[in-house]
This record gives C-alpha cells, structure tokens and sequence, in this order.
C-alpha cells in the first residue's frame, strides 16, 4: 500500500522553526523523540508561573487546517508534568500519564500561537493530580484534568530550571 500526502510540499518530519513566537518564549526540548518530532515547543517562566505554547504548522493540521485533537492533547499531556518541575516543591520525576481528561472548547487553526498554562492540585506518594487551561490566539481552547504516576527520579532530582527558562 502506497501512502500520498495532501500536500506533496509537506515535510511531516523536518523541525521546522515556527515564526513569529512570542516575546519571551524560548525553544524548550522536552518529552524525547516523539514531542521533537511533534514539536517545535517554546517556554516561558514569568517567576511564578510556567507558561507553554507552540505554533500551529500544517504539520500539526487536520484535513480542515485546524490543529488536531491529538496535537492539543500531547501538547497538555506535557504541559501539566512541565509545570511541576517549576511550579511545585516535588521532586524531578518521570511522570507517565494515568488519566487524563480533555474539554475540547475551540479551534485552534492554522497559524494559531496555542499557550497553556497549569497547575499541580494535589501530589501524593504514587500520584501527581494536574489541570490545565489551554488557548488559540488568546481564545479558550481546551480544559484538562490529569492524573499521573510519580515515575523514577530524573538525576537527582534537585533540577530547578530543567528546561533552561531562568
């Protein structure tokens, strides 16, 4: 069976640099091969909060050119373990994802800057409980819920500024 893109310009695996990226927002590499490939995503710490966000490209488009559920949805599944290592007083773990919940509120359509922010809810000694509020262009996109296991240490654990944003 031989696979045909829409679009044979498309390039679905170069990185390419999105434009246009907002003040203050840097490259963040995080979540290994697969987010790289997915990705470019770019970070922010205002010194209290984490802020996360991308660039729609085609690449992450559906058939109708807005970004696809499954984009926003890896896009939150990382933003809310993200926001922990900066956001709460926790150790760096590995957090594989249990449950996670998502309200799809909007569309975010090609071009569309998607920035998400989150919170840690409650952590125990298994689990980290998150929730986050993702928008297009400023506008509410989608609403999530997680839950996630409290995974093997990350070094030792003691990284402050994992992602370089400080």
């Amino acid at each position: 069976m031989t696979s045909t893109p829409l679009n044979s310009n498309f390039d679905d695996i170069a990185a390419n640099a999105a434009d246009d990226i907002p003040e203050g927002f840097k490259p963040v590499k995080v979540g290994g091969p697969f987010i790289y490939h997915n990705g470019p995503l770019y970070g922010k710490w205002t010194g209290q909060r984490l802020l996360l966000g991308f660039r729609v490209e085609e690449r992450h488009t559906n058939p109708l050119k807005i970004c696809h559920g499954g984009m926003l949805a890896t896009f939150a599944d990382m933003l809310i373990p993200c926001a922990s290592m900066y956001q709460s007083d926790m150790e760096r773990r590995f957090l594989p994802t249990i449950s996670l919940q998502i309200d799809y509120m909007g569309s975010a359509p090609l071009g569309a800057w998607v920035q998400g922010e989150a919170d840690v809810l409650r952590t125990t000694r298994n689990m980290m409980f998150g929730q986050c509020l993702v928008s297009a262009d400023g506008q509410p996109a989608l609403r999530v819920s997680g839950i996630f296991k409290m995974g093997q240490m990350i070094g030792d654990g003691k990284a402050t500024d994992p992602l370089g944003l400080k």
